[in-house]
């Protein structure tokens, strides 16, 4: 039967959750699968209606996913979400039928399956289809059926269990050997030997036919190799490799026993089996050891190249620490032999690194390769290695005491200055009145200027002891160096720079960079001072010094340089700005040279400059240098240009409309009117100053406003608008004089308004305000008319 499948995947994934969506054809009819993994089981369950039709199908999860997920369907199911009471459900209806399979087994590695029905799972499948379901028979059930599992497997064979050597079946009545084999491993581990033979002895007599009779062999080899007696490696050797070739333990015993015949002197038995371990067992970690033993045979052959060649290709090819080191540690010892100290060094370095209590395990000859890097001046390495044994060791080994004091001397006469430091300082601590102690205080002394474990306030104590007791002297002068230095290091620059008479005296040619020194603590003395604004500083180093700030500086500069009345520095600090390519800093410094200018009386610069920055910022209604219209104001005021101070405070107004910060520059404006007997101007620019008065709830230029604009009014004839503002004064505080002033000229309006009434109190409220006055006297004498 022709069958066509085609397939159209749709995959998603959920929080831990797999989902996918298959569909496909068998035998012309389609169907489609739907698969549903997790990580944890899950619960899926078919819900059936009264026909026993099932309805849908519902998955419940205990975590929900981070994002919702769109409904899905195709021609078989419809696929939603929902979340309740924390409960995150999948709900699949059928478009057609539908059944729930649990996936409990996985058919690639399990041989046998049965009939399952099961409430969780880590995999479900629903499988959607028309009219019979594709692949699978359902058969009936009954409640009395035997559920028998199916195996897959073809071929079952028997099975014997374990054959000793000659094939036949092993059986184990008595387990003591067992116990005993593993004293055996603990006590070689413990370093036990002698014990250890003893034990693998007497189990081999008790236990002549013991299934661990190999392995016994291989540890008594193993024994008699660390007790070093080589004639019985040899013969144990012979028995074991005749009779268990094949065991995994060969190589480490192909390597013992051609040790042990080279240790003997047998150098062609060595190399027979050094070369049987080579190329029988290539990848064997014992073949690296091989490596080792052979190259320590050719060496005692004086062979050295063959034997660096073997050590280098041990080191090459393992990633065992302990044959590493070992080849490491012969092969520095062969170039040490060689005076190749430099290359000796590399590889005792690389083994303080990687495994320093080597050289613990191997003290005594670690110790005569140390003098030998002494002994050529490498005090470095020669420190490494009694370091990496002191570590090791305490103060109740007789090597300690001296050791510890090697290593500070050593180290003095190297960089490692504090390294030295510390080694003195312990022997000091650990050994009070001990034999070096006075060898170790002079070593310790010698390092004083290189290094000191003192924190920076000690330090600086004793370089004050050291200036006033060696002063004039090469120790004091030192002394006066190294304080300048550390001061200035640790930014304490006002104290470096009280040193300047004192560094000065110093010989320039021992102190090539006092001039520097002193350059230093200035610029960070001025700088200091620029963040705290302690301007004066600034100005007294700038001045003194020629300081010179990067342009980070420029700002803090430029403003105490204003502050201090410096416009000279402020100039030039500006001046270098005013070509900046960056705009906004170039519209700053144009600002900042107007405001030098102004301070210096340069008119005719503010004026061009400002015109210049106008040009820049007259589209920028929020510019910070907005106010360069009032130093326009200003300047022309100072000029006592009346006619450009007029057009200066219209563009006054256009910018700030009315701000009391310019009413100063309103009634200056006024007072240009009142000058050129101009009215209008009087009246325009005094009634701005009047609200803007009353809008701050502010009067400090009146009664000065209301009477020069009740002045114009009445010069205009107009009498109402003179009532209002003499008016206005009555609810500011006045002098006496002022209000017997105010309420004349207000009786003398109410006169001009033919209101002789209230003409005549006013005039009677100004006498009884200042009758001494001249106001009253004129007063009097109009209500006498």
């Amino acid at each position: 039967m022709l069958k066509a499948v085609l397939f159209a995947l749709i995959s998603i994934n959920i929080f831990a959750l797999e989902v996918s969506l298959q569909g496909a054809k068998e035998n012309h009819q389609a169907y489609s699968t739907f698969h549903l993994k997790d990580k944890d089981k899950f619960l899926c369950q078919e819900i059936k209606n009264d026909f026993d039709i099932v309805e849908k199908i519902v998955c419940a999860f205990s975590k929900s996913p981070s994002k919702k997920l769109q409904k899905i369907q195709n021609n078989f199911f419809e696929i939603t979400t929902q979340v309740n009471k924390k409960t995150f459900f999948l709900i699949i209806k059928p478009f057609e039928k539908i059944k729930l399979y649990p996936m409990i087994f996985d058919l690639t590695q399990d041989d046998t399956v049965f009939s399952s029905n099961v409430e969780l799972s880590r995999h479900w499948m629903i499988v959607g289809y028309k009219d019979k379901i594709p692949y699978m028979k359902e058969n009936t059930k009954t409640d009395v059926s035997i559920n028998f599992p199916f195996t897959f497997s073809k071929d079952k064979f028997p099975y014997v269990g374990s054959l000793d050597i000659k094939g036949n079946p092993v059986h184990v009545e008595r387990v003591g050997d067992v116990t005993e084999y593993i004293k055996i491993k603990q006590l070689y581990k413990d370093e036990k030997y002698d014990f250890c033979l003893e034990l693998i002895d007497q189990i081999m007599y008790s236990y002549p036919n013991s299934l661990f009779t190999a392995e016994l062999l291989f540890y008594k080899i193993k024994v008699h190799s660390k007790l070093k007696d080589y004639d019985n490696v040899i013969e144990v050797s012979k028995t074991y490799l005749s009779d268990y070739s094949a065991d995994e333990n060969v190589p480490e015993v192909l390597s013992l026993v051609a040790k042990a015949y080279f240790k003997t002197g047998l150098t062609t038995d060595a190399d027979y089996f050094f070369d049987r371990l080579f190329s029988e067992h290539p990848d064997s970690l014992y073949t690296k050891w091989g490596y080792v033993y052979k190259g320590e045979m050719l060496i005692s052959s004086g062979s050295s190249t063959n034997a660096r060649a073997l050590f280098e290709k041990a080191i090459k090819t393992t990633d065992n620490i302990d044959v590493a080191v070992e080849a490491a540690y012969r092969l520095a010892h062969n170039l040490l032999a060689n005076v190749r100290t430099k290359e000796a060094a590399e590889y005792i370095q690389k083994i303080v690194k990687a495994k320093p209590e080597y050289f613990f395990e191997t003290m005594d000859k670690s110790m005569g390769m140390m003098y030998d890097f002494i002994d050529n001046s490498d005090f470095i390495t020669g420190s490494a290695i009694a370091q990496a044994i002191l570590n090791e060791i305490n103060t109740n080994y007789d090597e300690y005491e001296e050791m510890l004091r090697d290593i500070g001397i050593w180290l003095s006469k190297t960089p490692m200055k504090q390294e030295s430091l510390t080694s003195l300082n312990m022997y000091l601590t650990n050994f009070a009145g001990g034999m070096y102690e006075e060898e170790v205080r002079i070593a310790k002394d010698s390092l004083f200027f290189d290094v000191s474990d003192a924190n920076i306030t000690t330090k600086l104590s004793n370089y004050d002891r050291l200036m006033q007791e060696y002063s004039g002297d090469s120790i004091g002068n030192k002394a006066t160096y190294e304080k300048a230095k550390l001061l200035i290091e640790n930014e304490q620059f006002v104290d470096a720079l009280d040193l300047e008479d004192r560094l000065l005296t110093l010989d320039k040619q021992e102190y090539k960079d006092v001039e520097q020194l002193i350059t230093d603590a200035a610029i960070g003395t001025m700088k200091q001072a620029l963040d705290q604004k302690e301007c004066n500083s600034v100005l007294v180093i700038s001045s003194k010094y020629k300081i010179d700030l990067s342009d980070e500086w420029d700002d803090g500069v430029y403003e105490c340089a204003m502050k201090g009345a410096d416009f000279t520095l402020a100039q030039k600090i500006a001046d270098k700005n005013l070509k900046s390519k960056d705009l906004q800093e170039r519209k700053k410094w144009i600002y900042r040279a107007i405001k030098i200018d102004f301070a210096t009386g340069n008119y005719s610069d503010v004026l061009g400059a400002s015109k210049d920055l106008i040009s820049l910022i007259q589209e920028d209604k929020n510019s910070p240098y907005i106010d360069v219209y009032r130093y326009i104001f200003d300047t022309y005021k100072r000029l006592e240009n009346s006619d450009k101070l007029i057009d200066a405070i219209v563009d006054i107004e256009k910018v700030y409309s009315q701000d009391y910060l310019d009413i100063d520059r309103y009634v200056a404006v006024m007072a240009v009117g009142s000058d050129k007997k101009d009215s209008n101007i009087v009246i325009k620019y005094g009634e701005k100053v009047m609200n803007m008065q009353k809008a701050s709830d502010s009067h400090a230029q009146s009664p000065f406003i209301e009477f020069t604009l009740y002045q114009a009014y009445i010069d205009k004839e107009d009498n109402n608008k003179a009532l209002e503002v003499i008016k206005s004064l009555d609810t500011i505080e006045l002098s006496n004089s002022d209000r017997a002033r105010q309420k004349y000229l207000q009786g003398s309006v109410l006169d001009k308004l033919w209101r002789g009434d209230d003409a005549q109190i006013a005039y009677q409220e100004a006498i009884n305000a200042d009758k001494d006055s001249a106001w009253a006297k004129l007063a009097e004498g109009a209500k006498e008319i």
